[in-house]
């Protein structure tokens, strides 16, 4: 019997330890990746403000082809709502993406909702640095907030989403230098 107390006591103890670390860890997921693609600033930007565009890059876009997608507004424009419902696949879920603000040749901010597998709202954005004429620094950034205690995921989160952006910044970079 001690045997068991002392594993029940165990584990008590590892829940309070990964409680409290989850409440000193803050809630704030930030992940930003960047690369430089070699073509000038204007072209990379105007690829990558039409949102089904982003169907030729994304690592979620590419995890279902088949995934039903509804359109709403101009592409490409503040206002323009993508969203997806994938049946097929569980990682890509359904939930819109909507262009929230466009600083012409130097950011692109969205806010994505996510209703499958988990509800939850982010704010990816694109900035874009010329480097030189013809190179052009982008940096895909993606902004969350995740809540207590489900915060103690964030690092196992901002490791898994930052090898997608990376993976979708290098199918992006291969799409315009093509």
């Amino acid at each position: 019997m001690t045997t068991l107390v002392f594993i029940l006591v165990v584990i008590v103890a590892l829940i309070i330890f990964l409680l409290i670390v989850a409440a000193i860890m803050g809630k704030q997921m930030i992940i930003e990746k960047t690369i430089t693609v070699n073509r000038p600033l204007q072209q990379v930007f105007d690829y990558v403000k039409y949102i089904k565009n982003h169907d030729n890059f994304s690592v979620w876009a590419m995890m279902d082809r088949d995934m039903k997608r509804e359109y709403k507004g101009t592409d490409g424009q503040p206002g323009f709502v993508f969203a997806w419902d994938s049946s097929k696949k569980k990682n890509v879920g359904a939930g819109e993406q909507e262009i929230k603000k466009i600083n012409e040749g130097k950011s692109i901010e969205y806010e994505l909702r996510f209703i499958r597998p988990m509800q939850d709202v982010a704010r990816p954005r694109f900035d874009f640095d010329p480097v030189s004429a013809t190179q052009t620094k982008l940096l895909w950034g993606f902004y969350s907030r995740m809540k207590f205690p489900m915060n103690l995921m964030r690092p196992l989160f901002q490791n898994m989403l930052g090898k997608n952006l990376e993976t979708g910044l290098q199918n992006l970079k291969t799409v315009l230098e093509k």
